[in-house]
């Protein structure tokens, strides 16, 4: 019920960090994945990835606007044969300032790449999925899906919104055979949480109230990856899980 192998898959954000991690594990399980991002490095993540005997392709795009949305899409099905079995929509950002301090144009950045990009390259994926009567996407909520963010209200409307889709997502949908969840990580050792590591008070904060007693890595979110995106989880749809070493339940 895990066995992956043959399927296809796109993961956005791909290029380092958590996306690249879930990319990863479905890499390894078996899966043509489709790495998308921004930066020009998600190239050579692709070459990197020589787990398995499964395919790997890297493609550059700004996920912000509609436009690149479509020609990204459009040019993910000529490499899948147009085929979708999985879509992870980890792409992300995030801009630390106080809300009284945050430009419009900032917020509405941060919005359109991780909500708006996530709604219609779902909407894009789901019309393939609807048509196999069958798929998996995989949203990336965050520990602000479950509580108010500090100098970053953007980003933490962003994920209770990514929150929500997902719920609303899988609503409509469960009865084409595709099941929608988030994944909510916790506090996790990559780039944008560098400003928490670099901060010796705030990192104490953190790592104190994690009963695991270490941040999570890229690699903490391959199993779930390769659970949500598998026939384990078929009957799973509409949830928000935490992986996050504890963080959520301790007072």
């Amino acid at each position: 019920m895990f066995d992956l192998v043959g399927k296809k898959a796109i993961v956005t954000g791909a290029a380092r960090g958590l996306g690249k991690g879930m990319a990863r594990g479905l890499h390894k399980a078996g899966v043509d994945v489709v790495l998308i991002d921004l930066s020009n490095q998600v190239i050579q993540t692709a070459k990197e990835f020589n787990l398995s005997d499964a395919k790997t392709y890297g493609l550059t795009g700004d996920l912000s606007t509609q436009e690149e949305r479509h020609r990204i899409f459009k040019e993910v099905l000529t490499l899948l044969d147009g085929r979708v079995d999985i879509l992870v929509n980890a792409a992300g950002i995030n801009n630390k300032v106080p809300s009284i301090e945050e430009s419009l144009d900032s917020f509405t950045r941060v919005m359109n790449v991780n909500v708006t990009a996530v709604f219609e390259l779902s909407q894009l994926a789901a019309e393939v999925m609807i048509k196999q009567q069958s798929g998996k996407i995989i949203n990336i909520g965050s520990m602000t899906s479950f509580f108010g963010a500090m100098n970053g209200a953007a980003y933490g409307t962003s994920k209770g919104a990514i929150a929500q889709l997902t719920k609303s997502l899988s609503n409509e949908w469960a009865h084409h055979g595709i099941q929608v969840n988030a994944i909510a990580p916790g506090v996790m050792a990559t780039e944008m949480t560098s400003h928490i590591a670099s901060n010796p008070e705030l990192n104490a904060d953190f790592s104190n109230r994690i009963p695991a007693g270490r941040w999570g890595t890229p690699e903490d979110l391959e199993g779930i990856t390769v659970f949500l995106s598998s026939a384990a989880s078929n009957y799973i749809t509409g949830t928000v899980i935490p992986v996050d070493g504890g963080y959520l339940a301790r007072v």
